[in-house]
């Protein structure tokens, strides 16, 4: 694929779906898996214009987002996890009650 567009509408069709998801779904790993595809998508967009303009900064670029999504999974999924033991629900609303 040496069209940059068709991967850019792509990394953006990716990135809307994932907004949608942080925006509408109230379960917390409905959430978290949104913003993991929020990231991948501007991965995929660095790499196209990384590819677009022989450069490798991109590239780096992308492995230090992956390094930290990976780290804000675990966390992320830590919290969940700890929160599901207290309040039995992954439901957001319920977080809401906490700050109360």
């Amino acid at each position: 694929m040496n069209d940059p567009w068709l991967m850019l509408i792509v990394s953006c069709t990716v990135f809307v779906i994932g907004l949608l998801g942080v925006v509408f779904r109230k379960n917390l790993l409905i959430v978290l898996m949104s913003i993991e595809l929020m990231l991948n998508a501007v991965n995929l967009s660095f790499v196209t214009f990384s590819r677009l303009h022989h450069s490798l900064e991109g590239q780096l670029s992308v492995l230090f987002v992956m390094v930290v999504a990976a780290a804000e999974s675990a966390v992320g999924l830590g919290l969940v996890i700890a929160l599901f033991r207290t309040l039995k629900t992954a439901d957001s609303d319920q977080i809401q009650m906490l700050r109360d």
